[in-house]
């Protein structure tokens, strides 16, 4: 797929990792792009401990929207802790 397709495919899955959990994100457009792509990885991963691994890449791409969405919670918790802390 490539670079650039890993990363517009990375930003949509961003985008609907917070459209599910909306709220105010101490992040912009870099920080969603980050958080999808990684979230695939997460997600990936995760689905093969539990010996979840999907065929179809609307399966992936659930995955990758989970694992973005655990990537945000953990992205929040953190960068909520800081800016209260200063």
């Amino acid at each position: 797929m490539g670079i650039i397709g890993t990363i517009i495919i990375g930003f949509v899955i961003g985008l609907v990792a917070k459209f599910l959990m909306p709220g105010r994100d101490p992040g912009g457009f870099i920080i969603t792009i980050l958080l999808g792509i990684a979230g695939s990885v997460v997600g990936g991963w995760l689905g093969l401990q539990l010996g979840i691994v999907p065929e179809s890449g609307f399966g992936r791409f659930l995955l990758g929207v989970v694992g973005a969405i655990v990537l945000l919670i953990i992205y929040r918790f953190i960068a909520g802790r800081s800016s209260s802390a200063s």
